[in-house]
């Protein structure tokens, strides 16, 4: 199924139900349906094809759905930005896919001009929210849904391309990962299978539109008619608190920052509509979900992972957390998660190995990256079927959970010992005070290389001999830091992942 069908499905079968909230907007299905075919409209008058690519870099707004759904009836592939990049990040996205056009709002414009600068062909642009006359080369969003409705395009079947979105660059250069309607379907499917979703949900996303894990919550969401609430971040935690529980939020998606920012919070007034949390994008540790289930009790609690990728690979059901704390469970519907050697081989449990992920929701590639798509995606030497590479070290208990270990390319070597970061800070978040913790290596005369953390406190009189000491009476000699630093924050991903590089750096 292509997925602009989830809204011509929805819109039909309850027209008047709302779709999205945002402030004191309310959106219903057939205005969602109505305006993005407008759009779509639009961009094809100003020359969009099927198959051109199309940039929308926009706040968590309701422009974003209508955006999202309009370039996809058109025929094209949309690029969600972060529109927290500076102009050279947003300059290396167009660079890269070469969009015909981009969809903004007005106060990115300037923005958009400098990043668009080198093209040798510029863009059509399109920008909301404009308090002014628009430069005379900018169409105005708004115009554009309100204009008419031309009969829909030829748009092609689920196997076409529906979007391309850039990977962090947390490792790395940012790739394009390209995703087809089917695979799309196949993720979005299988998430609203396991999380129980339907229309009577109401979920809460304060996680950017431009990232995989905030945009299959409308994805999710417009499949089975649910309503979205959006919020443009947690910057204002009692602000977003308060019109989850006016919205009766059911369904409230978190990443560690979000969850740690919850957790230091005192006097929450209960939600007593919230049915779920989960989380993605980085681990969350077992003392925060433990955290989370008394704060919000009768929640059932989702840890999962993903990544871009294929959205999501993993996920733990609630009435496993007592058993198996510190597990991502099992692969979601559809789909398998095994834990492999180095050779490709299956391994024994309790064995580290790198997670593969198989399935309809896999990526068809990398964006014109023909050598990095060959290394993510190899033939299972069994089956022969594609299996994704997640470059991630998992172990996998008796039962077949996993566990994430770490990234392949973070493991350290101390004393002889290979050593998984993220077990290191698991066990120094856990230490009381402790919001956040990094774990780098650090050159050592004496060892070659010692460990060293940077942490986030809430505690201001906590010490770094309390937390090392912490770290003792729980892991190996040979795991415990060697010395802590303390700072305000760490960076991060827009997804919430610490950017192990640049911590490192921060402390040079």
């Amino acid at each position: 199924m292509r997925v602009e069908t989830f809204l011509e499905r929805t819109a039909a079968a309850a027209p008047g139900r709302i779709a999205i909230v945002a402030a004191e907007e309310r959106l219903a299905y057939a205005d969602l349906d109505a305006r993005s075919s407008r759009l779509a409209s639009s961009l094809i008058a100003h020359g969009v094809k099927h198959g051109d690519r199309v940039v929308v870099f926009m706040d968590n707004i309701p422009e974003t759905a209508i955006a999202i759904f309009a370039i996809l009836k058109a025929g094209a592939i949309f690029c969600p930005v972060n529109p927290q990049l500076k102009a050279g990040g947003l300059a290396f996205v167009i660079g890269d896919c070469r969009p015909s056009a981009v969809l903004t709002q007005a106060k990115f414009l300037a923005l958009c001009a400098q990043a668009c600068a080198e093209m040798p062909s510029p863009p059509l642009i399109v920008a909301a929210q404009a308090a002014g006359p628009l430069p005379a080369q900018v169409l105005s969003f708004e115009e554009c849904i309100a204009g008419d409705v031309a009969p829909p395009p030829e748009t092609g079947g689920d196997g076409d391309l529906a979007m391309i979105i850039y990977t962090s660059g947390s490792t790395g250069r940012p790739k394009g990962v390209m995703m087809t309607h089917a695979s799309m379907d196949a993720a979005s499917g299988a998430i609203a299978t396991y999380l129980e979703n339907d229309a009577g949900d109401v979920v809460l996303c304060a996680l950017p539109l431009s990232f995989t894990y905030g945009l299959y919550q409308l994805l999710v969401a417009v499949r089975v008619g649910a309503t979205l609430v959006l919020e443009k971040n947690f910057a204002f935690p009692h602000a977003v608190l308060e019109k989850a529980r006016a919205e009766g939020v059911t369904g409230l998606p978190l990443v560690p920052t979000i969850a740690a920012m919850l957790l230091s919070m005192r006097d929450i007034e209960p939600l007593p509509r919230l049915r779920y949390i989960t989380n993605a994008a980085a681990p969350l540790p077992p003392v925060h979900v433990e955290a989370l289930r008394q704060r919000f009790a009768g929640t059932k609690v989702y840890p999962m992972y993903g990544l871009s990728e294929c959205a999501r690979a993993t996920f733990l059901p609630p009435e496993e957390l007592d058993r198996r704390p510190g597990s991502v469970g099992k692969a979601i519907p559809g789909t398998e998660a095994v834990v492999i050697d180095e050779h490709g081989h299956p391994v024994p449990p309790e064995t580290v190995g790198e997670l593969v992920v198989r399935g309809p929701h896999l990526m068809r590639g990398y964006w014109e990256n023909p050598q990095a798509t060959a290394e993510a995606l190899c033939p299972d030497p069994a089956s022969g079927q594609p299996q994704l590479h997640t470059g991630d070290l998992f172990r996998a208990d008796a039962d077949g959970f996993l566990y994430f270990v770490g990234r392949k390319d973070d493991m350290l070597k101390i004393r002889g010992e290979k050593v998984a970061p993220r077990q290191v800070e698991a066990a120094i978040v856990s230490c009381p005070g402790v919001v956040e913790a990094v774990v780098i290596g650090q050159p050592d005369a004496i060892l070659g290389l010692s460990l060293h953390t940077a942490v986030v406190a809430s505690d201001p009189a906590l010490t770094a001999r309390e937390i090392i000491r912490h770290c003792a009476g729980l892991l190996p000699d040979f795991m415990v830091p060697k010395s802590v630093e303390f700072r305000s924050e760490l960076p991060k991903t827009a997804s919430g992942k610490i950017i192990r590089r640049l911590a490192a750096e921060a402390g040079e």
